[in-house]
């Protein structure tokens, strides 16, 4: 016997126990291992978890309610202490079974690497993906410090998987000038230090496409997320990410999985992260999983 977990903080609230039964799989990625400056977002999902207690079952924002979606909470990954190869060959496993069992696959990390194996899964099984990435940050290194396997690379990994014109970044306030240029010379687009308006011109060109949607906590000014590894100032609102998330759920686009990334609550004791991390999520699982 089992008790039900649905507000234990082991799970994410409303959790459902089925996982045959499920339209969506949450799953937490705790990898920090190619961080270059703070490492603590391997911490990041299970306090999510934690918070979320917290929240209203209900959005006023959608008219939903967390009962309205069937979705389960698998945990996390088993991931190997330091072993970043590893650990990424571990998640596209993961993933891999979640697509061939017809779940949307739901993250939370984690480093930003760990959406890599994830993007790469699902491009494999959805043709003409998109990448919609609202980050501070491009990630479009090619390694740091000699290391390709870095928290800095994952948006130019997949961009060259899937080609750049299929990746779509917002909300970018910080990266080396290279990293700009290739972007520009390779047809990607980069929306610096805002989300919303520019979001909005491009939703309509995705209409009827699938879109995996990779969201970085940072893209959120520290006033708002301070708990993060790689703080940067000048980043938008809380409201202006809730908007953002709720103008993909109300465009034509389908959302094929999603993820949410590098929070570090260890920096941020009033936890205030953490719960609107939580509150994030829940319009992701409303706003997406239809």
């Amino acid at each position: 016997m089992r008790f039900d977990e649905a507000y234990s903080g082991n799970v994410f609230i409303k959790s459902k126990q089925n996982y045959d039964e499920a339209q969506a799989v949450i799953y937490g990625m705790p990898m920090d291992w190619t961080v270059s400056y703070r490492p603590g977002s391997r911490f990041g999902p299970q306090r999510i978890r934690e918070v979320s207690i917290g929240l209203e079952e209900y959005s006023p924002y959608l008219d939903r309610e967390l009962d309205d979606v069937n979705y389960f909470d698998a945990g996390d990954i088993p991931l190997p202490f330091g072993n970043a190869a590893k650990s990424l060959d571990l998640i596209e496993g993961f993933i891999r079974q979640l697509l061939q069992d017809g779940k949307i696959p739901v993250g939370m990390g984690g480093e930003h690497l760990v959406s890599w194996p994830v993007m790469k899964a699902v491009s494999n099984k959805y043709d003409n993906l998109a990448i919609i990435h609202m980050d501070a940050h491009t990630d479009l290194r090619v390694e740091y410090e000699g290391e390709p396997l870095s928290h800095s690379t994952p948006i130019r990994k997949i961009a060259e998987h899937i080609g750049p014109k299929n990746v779509y970044s917002f909300g970018i306030r910080s990266g080396m000038k290279e990293e700009f240029d290739w972007a520009k010379e390779n047809g990607m687009q980069i929306a610096k230090f805002e989300v919303l308006e520019p979001l909005k011109k491009v939703l309509p060109t995705l209409e009827g496409r699938p879109v995996y949607v990779t969201i970085d906590i940072d893209v959120l000014d520290p006033a708002h997320a301070p708990g993060t590894g790689t703080v940067d100032c000048g980043g938008i609102t809380s409201r202006e990410l809730l908007a953002s998330i709720h103008a993909i759920a109300n465009s034509g686009v389908n959302v094929v999985g999603f993820d949410l990334v590098e929070v570090a609550p260890i920096y941020d004791q009033s936890e205030q992260t953490a719960n609107t991390a939580s509150k994030l999520l829940r319009e992701m699982l409303l706003g997406w999983v239809k």
